[in-house]
């Protein structure tokens, strides 16, 4: 159900609309490589951690603000697993580009669910003052507006 990504998602982020190929104020990122493959490796840890039913570690990726708008691993697992079937159990992923919407650094992957549909994710990420990458919300919209 779509409903619940509005609880995944971070006040600001609800109102964001499905991303066209090239959405409004949506421009190629310029972050580093080093940074390019940080984001990378979180999103990957994360679904290694859904895979794994490991909830603890799956929350550890999310921002504070997703912490503590969940409160604690079980529910933040619980809300994935019922609202985000293709995040929490892909059968694959392709990531795509790395950019900037409306400030935001938004890590494109198209996932192929446990019903073989395919979608595209959308992970709103957060450069934290210790400089790792967290996953600050994700929405999932129809993949034929994957600019990827």
């Amino acid at each position: 159900m779509r409903a619940i990504a509005v609880l995944f998602l971070l006040a600001g982020l609800s109102m964001l609309a499905p991303a066209p190929v090239q959405a409004a104020g949506e421009t190629p990122s310029n972050l580093t490589e080093p940074d390019r493959t940080a984001i990378r490796d979180v999103i990957e840890q994360q679904m290694q951690a859904f895979r794994a039913d490991d909830g603890p570690a799956a929350f550890s990726f999310a921002s504070p603000g997703i912490q503590t708008q969940f409160g604690d691993a079980e529910n933040f697992l619980n809300m994935v697993r019922r609202g985000y079937p293709p995040v929490y159990r892909a059968r694959s992923r392709a990531f795509g580009p790395l950019v900037e919407i409306d400030g935001r650094t938004v890590q494109k992957v198209e996932l192929v669910g446990p019903d073989g549909q395919r979608e595209l994710a959308l992970y709103f990420m957060e450069h934290e003052p210790d400089g790792s990458w967290r996953i600050g919300g994700c929405m999932l919209t129809d993949s034929a507006s994957v600019g990827a």
